[in-house]
């Protein structure tokens, strides 16, 4: 998969580096919900932007692997991301979350999450990546 193009293409798409006239906030993350999403420390739930973490509820999987996918993935990112502290860019809303590009210590989370297998790329307008094939 590393030595697929595509692969890399999609992992520098969503790559996005913050503009220096960005707005960008920092903040402590004291939750991770799953693989895309946390809670910050003032109670904001954020959703990654750029890419999707496998299901890890019933209600929502499409099969039982996307649930153990899931769940690795979320204890991945618990332990990568709790209790850190992230800068991040709004830039937009999604079922009651914020979604935003996420810094952590300077690099592009969202980058870093594909790259470590937790996440998956996934553009704004396209159809959710399939966990199950």
């Amino acid at each position: 998969m590393l030595r697929h193009p595509t692969f890399w293409v999609a992992v520098f798409s969503v790559c996005a580096v913050l503009p220096s006239n960005a707005s960008a906030e920092r903040g402590r993350i004291v939750w991770v919900i799953d693989g895309d999403t946390f809670r910050m420390a003032d109670g904001e739930r954020i959703r990654i932007a750029g890419i999707d973490a496998a299901e890890t509820d019933p209600a929502h999987a499409k099969c039982a692997a996307e649930i153990v996918i899931g769940k690795k993935a979320t204890a991945e990112a618990i332990s990568l991301l709790k209790g850190r502290t992230v800068d991040f860019e709004r830039v937009g809303r999604s079922y009651r979350r914020t979604v935003a590009r996420v810094r952590l210590e300077g690099r592009d989370l969202s980058g870093d999450l594909v790259a470590k297998g937790i996440a998956r790329p996934w553009a704004k307008g396209r159809p959710k990546p399939d966990w199950c094939g």
